[in-house]
């Protein structure tokens, strides 16, 4: 039994700090996958308390402001649903290790690596994942002339995306030079580094990795075929109703399923995360299946991809959380 200040009685119930909102870019999905997690929890287990975090980094509790420490004392285990810099790159999970706050997702040093895709290209060609051919610029290395360069080396059409950014923020296809210029300048409002890689036309596909999950160490959820109304699965696609198609099952034949499914779970491996992630594929009808990109704390709201893939596979988002919640308290 432990005394709850803010409610006046003693209760066993664990408190959850849910971390959300934050200085990113991504700041409106934050706020929304954090509501879908503390509307979640399941009542008869847990307490949870809602940290905010506003656009300039200051936290709250429960409305109030208050110094991160002040916070952190009160609760028992902290649900990162912080996306994008600062709650993706390994920064707040340094502050919760500082406190020894026992969190969901990945540490510090595995989520710094997973967020910078030049970083995580490089450990998906060393373990042998198939990842399109590509380059990138920093910032410091902006010319013309650089960008030329990629255009003399690199055949046309691109995808020009930040090297450090999530929820396909900055990303954009070109086919010229003017728009292969365009692209870059306007990622790099998103980022210190741009990658440009080959365009790679074929089916969108996401597939989810949990941790120590029916009956499996790293275990793969359905992968998701995503058919978007545009382009490609863009922010617009991603968060608005009706902006693509999610169908889970995908219809992948049982190669391009199992290749998924197998690539999910090496690319969660040899990035050393943990609890869960989810990693985006584009399945090329001759060349085969191609790995995009890892996210490590992919988001929770309803027009979510992994909630939908639970759903397929007879769970919930509330047994999942209940699930992840047990693994970081278990220090899994």
């Amino acid at each position: 039994m432990r005394y709850n200040g803010s409610m006046g009685l003693f209760s066993d119930k664990i408190r959850v700090g849910v971390l959300r909102g934050g200085p990113s870019g991504e700041y409106d999905v934050s706020l929304n996958t954090g509501m879908a997690v503390l509307e979640s929890l399941s009542a008869d287990i847990y307490q949870p308390i809602d940290i905010f975090i506003s656009k300039n980094g200051d936290w709250h509790e429960e409305g109030f402001s208050k110094q991160p420490e002040k916070i952190l004392k009160k609760i028992d285990v902290a649900w990162n649903a912080l996306h994008g810099n600062y709650g993706e790159d390994g920064t707040v999970q340094k502050l919760l290790d500082s406190f020894g706050v026992p969190y969901t997702g990945s540490n510090s040093s595995a989520s710094a690596v997973s967020y910078d895709k030049v970083a995580s290209k490089k450990e998906y060609k060393r373990a042998g994942i198939k990842t399109p051919v590509g380059t990138h610029i920093n910032l410091k290395d902006l010319t013309r002339d650089a960008i030329r360069e990629v255009y003399k080396t690199l055949p046309p059409p691109y995808v020009v995306k930040p090297a450090s950014s999530g929820s396909s923020l900055g990303v954009r296809i070109a086919s010229s030079l003017p728009e292969l210029e365009e692209a870059v300048v306007a990622a790099f409002e998103y980022s210190p580094a741009v990658i440009i890689e080959e365009y790679i036309k074929g089916r969108e596909a996401t597939c989810g990795v949990v941790d120590e999950f029916r009956g499996s160490h790293h275990h793969a959820l359905l992968p998701i075929e995503i058919k978007p109304k545009s382009h490609f699965f863009n922010y617009e696609s991603k968060y608005a109703d009706g902006g693509a198609e999610e169908i889970c099952p995908g219809n992948f034949s049982k190669e391009e399923k199992d290749m998924i499914e197998g690539m999910a779970i090496m690319a969660h491996s040899v990035l050393g995360l943990r609890h869960y992630s989810r990693s985006d594929f584009i399945v090329h009808p001759k060349r085969g299946v191609y790995i995009l990109e890892t996210n490590t704390l992919p988001g929770l709201t309803k027009n979510s991809l992994i909630p939908k893939a639970l759903r397929a596979a007879g769970s919930s988002l509330s047994e999942f959380l209940h699930h992840v919640i047990s693994l970081a308290l278990d220090r899994k």
